[in-house]
């Protein structure tokens, strides 16, 4: 690893590079003065200075420190440490939170730190210099510091020439770095999807033989990466790169499977375009619907094998429902907040296509509190090219932009009713 880094960084002053403090929140610059101020080293690193020097606006501010955790905490009032496999503290400032971490060291270094079979496991062994944790740093782009005391910037892996150039690269040999934390696999092609970047060939080149490491990984844990790499207004070109390295299957096997199928491949590319566009425009993202989106294809395969006559659609669907999202719980773990969501839109389904539809139960309909998502999800089905829902996503279209009186003619003029099974009288069973 140390090959890729300098043992000597390169220090830019501040008349070289175009990080300016007026381009960081005030809770970070508070959170590095103060710690400056009480006599540690403190820098700012990561994505927050990756994204100014790019002309982006960070979504958030990452500091490092010589500071031990318990350390920082005695200097912010609002600051609690959080997580079991990195210790940080999270300050608070207003309704901003910057996190803080302690500089990293190497494993053998000993201390809080732990691997099993060359996977990090816990990784709380402190560094002393802001050297030792460029060691660390996973991407050359991300191994830019800001240095609050000078205002210049440190850099440790030519991660400047990358950031101009485009690329994505590992610091150190990428299949060790991909078995340290195989999670570094769905970073790199995040990074890729969101800055428009190209992955370094020997940065690419393990990936698709790797991508199983990520069975390994905590369930919960790869939903969370799963948020940031669909609701963060790169969803559509997130898919194009995981697809691409054979990553994909292993967040959504089931759905992988299905995607022989071009209808349910234009419904996963549609949902995703869908989600990016509501990002752009600043409008709320529901991932109860996202999720129920992905699924559908194999929920759909499954409800096609238990279609019968006699059959009851509901139970037949939550039963399905249920199967799938144990399964899929062995890979990302959906919170059950979430999964009572996204079965509440599968169930809307049937209702939104019942061939009968009387006026009383199509304006309760209207009142469910997850209407307007089931429509949606039934529009966009039929975008995909489903075509059994087609009719009754133009019905239910045509009937939500009538008014009062015009949704009247809609129930004159709505499908036939089946005719009911006659019963035998009780003459003719008395008779038998």
């Amino acid at each position: 690893m140390q090959d890729s880094i300098k043992n000597t960084p390169v220090r830019i002053p501040r008349s070289e590079h175009t990080l300016s403090r007026s381009n960081l929140s005030p809770a970070a610059l508070n959170v590095l003065y103060q710690l400056h101020k009480a006599g540690y080293q403190a820098f700012l690193v990561g994505g927050g200075v990756r994204d100014v020097l790019l002309g982006r606006a960070p979504k958030d501010f990452d500091v490092v420190t010589n500071a031990q955790p318990v350390e920082v905490k005695s200097l912010f009032r609002s600051c609690r440490l959080v997580g079991r496999r990195f210790l940080l503290a999270h300050v608070r400032l207003s309704k901003e939170i910057v996190e803080v971490a302690t500089f990293r060291a190497r494993h053998d270094k000993g201390g809080g730190g732990a691997m099993e079979d060359g996977r990090i496991v816990r990784d709380n062994v402190y560094g002393s210099t802001v050297d030792e944790d460029a060691l660390r740093r996973d991407f050359t782009i991300n191994a830019l510091y800001y240095d609050i005391s000078d205002f210049s910037l440190l850099e440790y892996a030519n991660g400047m020439a990358d950031l101009r150039a485009g690329v994505i690269r590992l610091i150190g040999e990428p299949s060790l770095r991909y078995r340290e934390d195989p999670v570094r696999m769905l970073r790199a092609v995040r990074f890729a999807a969101k800055l428009g970047f190209t992955i370094a060939p020997e940065t690419a080149e393990p990936i698709m033989e790797l991508s199983g490491l990520l069975g390994d990984i905590p369930p919960a844990r790869l939903f969370e990466e799963v948020l940031k790499l669909f609701l963060s207004g790169h969803a559509a070109q997130s898919f194009v790169q995981l697809w691409r390295y054979d990553l994909f299957k292993q967040l959504f096997p089931y759905t992988e499977a299905c995607l022989d199928d071009p209808i349910a491949q234009a419904l996963i590319k549609q949902v995703l375009r869908n989600t990016d566009e509501r990002k752009t425009d600043n409008k709320p993202i529901m991932p109860a619907f996202l999720l129920a989106a992905l699924l559908w294809p194999p929920l759909s395969r499954l409800l096609r094998d238990k279609q019968a006559p006699g059959v009851n659609q509901q139970e037949t669907l939550i039963e399905a429902g249920q199967r799938l999202l144990a399964k899929q719980q062995r890979c990302v773990a959906i919170p059950r907040r979430i999964t009572v969501l996204m079965q509440d839109i599968w169930l809307l389904q049937i209702r939104l296509t019942r061939l009968r539809r009387s006026k009383k139960k199509s304006l309760s309909l209207l009142g469910h509190p997850r209407f307007r998502a089931g429509y949606d999800f039934l529009l966009l089905r039929a975008s995909a090219g489903e075509e059994a829902v087609a009719d009754d996503a133009h019905w239910w279209t045509n009937f939500l932009n009538s008014d009062e009186s015009g949704r009247e003619v809609f129930f004159s003029q709505r499908l036939p009713k089946k005719s009911p099974r006659r019963r035998k009288s009780k003459k003719a069973k008395t008779e038998e």
